[in-house]
């Protein structure tokens, strides 16, 4: 008796211990992480995202396309991540990458495909869902969605709007320009969820066979004009 008591403890704590939120940055430098260094530091304890201006055309920076800081040799499946967000230049749009697919290296560095939890400086797209050189926007802010393929066109895709899950206007004042947010995603099965500042932004139960059901994380840098993101405590807890 006494054995199987202790057997079923350790079970108990192994159990315990897996369920604990997994550190994803040290805040002391990129480890685990890589990307383009020209890109991405650590500057004052946080991940640091700048693009320089071009000196050619000032008004767009000199990244040639969309490139991400990728968390290496780990490809979670069901999860819920925390991260603190901010953009602080005038313009900006990033955003968290799950579920997703290496594609290549490119000339400015990875280049990543798959959901996005997206983030920008104005007041429309952050908290949607969006996929990433896959089916674009898959949810609006404050939409419960249902993803399907297209019988008479798999390539295709049907979003059904089968709810809301709040007031796009009102999570928009939940969000802090230029200062710190909290994005929370939650991943299981075929369903999705997105929160900023405790505020669910979407909802969506993908079910179309595209849908991935595990793959990469890292962090966007958009193409266009110069910008600045940051994030900081950065974890990640599995759900099985």
């Amino acid at each position: 008796m006494k054995k199987r008591i202790s057997l079923l403890a350790l079970s108990l704590l192994a159990g315990s211990a897996l369920a604990q939120d997994q550190v994803l940055f040290n805040g002391k430098d990129l480890t685990g992480w890589e990307g383009n260094p020209a890109l991405w530091s650590v500057k004052d304890g946080v991940i640091h995202g700048e693009t320089q201006a071009d000196p050619a055309n000032p008004k767009k920076s000199s990244l040639h396309h969309n490139t991400f800081l990728v968390l290496k040799d780990a490809t979670p499946g069901d999860f819920e991540i925390h991260a603190k967000f901010r953009i602080t230049s005038e313009w900006g749009n990033s955003g968290i990458q799950y579920r997703s697919k290496l594609e290549t290296a490119g000339q400015d560095g990875p280049i990543v495909s798959g959901y996005q939890a997206d983030m920008e400086s104005g007041k429309t797209y952050t908290g949607i869902l969006y996929e990433e050189k896959g089916r674009g926007i898959l949810a609006q802010r404050g939409q419960q969605v249902v993803v399907k393929a297209d019988p008479a066109d798999p390539k295709k895709t049907l979003k059904e709007v089968t709810g809301s899950v709040g007031d796009s206007k009102e999570i928009q004042e939940a969000i802090h320009i230029t200062d710190w947010n909290e994005y929370v995603v939650i991943a299981k099965g075929n369903h999705l969820e997105q929160f900023i500042n405790g505020k669910k932004t979407i909802d969506v139960t993908d079910e179309d066979p595209r849908g991935a059901k595990d793959g990469i994380i890292a962090l966007q840098m958009h193409a266009g004009p110069p910008m600045v993101v940051e994030f900081k405590d950065i974890t990640l807890k599995s759900l099985k």
